[in-house]
C-alpha cells in the first residue's frame, strides 16, 4: 500500500514535469525586466510632425534666408510658388500720350511766316484805339512772309503813316499805342502834337542789318518798323539822329526812344550801331523769359 501511494506521488511529479518542459518548449521566453535593459537599447518614440510657422514679417532678412535654404534643400520649391508667401503687386501700366488733334498737321514745325495767329481781339483793340489798317494777302517768300498782315495807313488821333507800314496785327497795335505817348510827350516838349510819322520801312524778305549771312530780321516777318522822323505843323520836323543834344528836339527824341521799351521788344537807335544811326528800329521778336532788348 504504501508503495502504491509513493509510486502515485512520482508519477504525478513525473507527468506535472513533462507538461512545464512541453509548454516551455512552445512558448517563447518572457523579456527581461525594463529595469534590467541597458539605457542606450531602450527605443525612443517616433519623431512628432514638425510645427507649422508663421510667415515672417516683410523685408525682414530671415525671410530671404529660409527661402534660400528651402530652395537648396527641395530642387522642387524652386518651381513651385510658396503659398504661405504673398503675391508681388503687379505693376500699374504707364498712361497712353493723349491722342494727337486731327487738325494738326504733321511734319517739320511751321516757320513764323506760316504761324497763322487769332487776330480778332488784336483788331478790335486797333479798331478801340483808332488806327487804321486793312487785311491785305498773305505774305510767302521763303522763310519770310507773314499769314495775316496789316496795312497800316493811320495812327490813333488821325495821325497818317508815310508810308504806310505792312505790319502784323501786334507791332501795329505797339505802334499805335506808342504814338499816344509820343503825342503827349510831344505836346510837353515841343507844344505841339506830331501831324505825320515818316516811315522807312516795314515788311522787307532780309537778314538783320540787311546782311544776307545774317539771321533774318523782324522785318521779313512784318513784325518790325522803322521810324525816320516825325512831322509838325508850323516847325522843322525831327529827324532822328540829327537832332542837336541839349536842344528841345533832342529831348524829344530821346523821350520818344525810352518810351518805346515799354510797348516793343526791341529798340534800337543812333548810338546802338552803324546800320541804325538814322532811324529807331521797333519790333516784337519773341525771346526768352520775356527778355527785351532796348539800346
Amino acid at each position: 500500500m504504501p508503495g502504491t501511494i509513493v509510486g502515485r506521488v512520482l508519477a504525478a511529479l513525473v507527468g506535472a514535469t513533462l507538461v512545464a518542459c512541453t509548454a516551455s518548449a512552445q512558448s517563447p521566453a518572457a523579456p527581461p525586466p525594463l529595469s534590467r535593459v541597458p539605457a542606450d537599447q531602450v527605443p525612443l518614440p517616433p519623431p512628432r510632425p514638425e510645427e507649422r510657422r508663421e510667415p515672417p514679417a516683410e523685408n525682414s532678412t530671415s525671410k530671404d534666408s529660409t527661402s534660400k535654404d528651402s530652395a537648396s534643400k527641395d530642387p522642387a520649391a524652386k518651381d513651385t510658388p510658396a503659398k504661405d508667401t504673398p503675391a508681388a503687386p503687379v505693376p500699374e501700366p504707364a498712361p497712353l500720350p493723349p491722342e494727337r488733334p486731327a487738325g494738326l498737321p504733321s511734319g517739320p514745325a511751321p516757320t513764323p511766316a506760316a504761324i497763322v495767329p487769332d487776330d480778332t481781339a488784336c483788331l478790335r483793340r486797333l479798331e478801340r484805339l483808332g488806327v487804321k489798317a486793312e487785311p491785305v494777302a498773305p505774305l510767302a517768300d521763303g522763310m519770310c512772309g507773314a499769314a495775316r498782315p496789316l496795312r497800316v495807313t493811320e495812327l490813333p488821333d488821325g495821325v497818317p503813316l508815310a508810308p504806310a507800314a505792312t505790319l502784323t496785327c501786334v507791332a501795329a497795335e505797339a505802334l499805335g499805342r506808342w504814338s499816344t505817348e509820343v503825342r503827349v510827350i510831344a505836346e510837353r516838349t515841343l507844344s505841339k502834337a506830331p501831324q505825320k510819322v515818316q516811315i522807312g520801312g516795314s515788311y522787307e524778305c532780309r537778314g538783320q542789318n540787311h546782311d544776307p549771312a545774317a539771321k533774318l530780321s523782324e522785318h521779313a516777318y512784318a513784325n518790325g518798323v522803322d521810324v525816320m522822323g516825325f512831322v509838325f505843323e508850323g516847325r522843322a520836323p525831327v529827324t532822328v539822329g540829327a537832332t542837336r543834344e541839349g536842344t528841345p528836339e533832342a529831348a524829344f527824341e530821346a523821350a520818344v526812344r525810352a518810351r518805346a521799351c515799354s510797348f516793343f521788344r526791341t529798340v534800337l537807335g543812333p548810338g546802338s550801331d552803324a546800320a541804325h544811326a538814322n532811324h529807331l528800329h521797333l519790333d516784337e521778336r519773341e525771346r526768352t523769359a520775356g527778355h527785351r532788348l532796348c539800346q
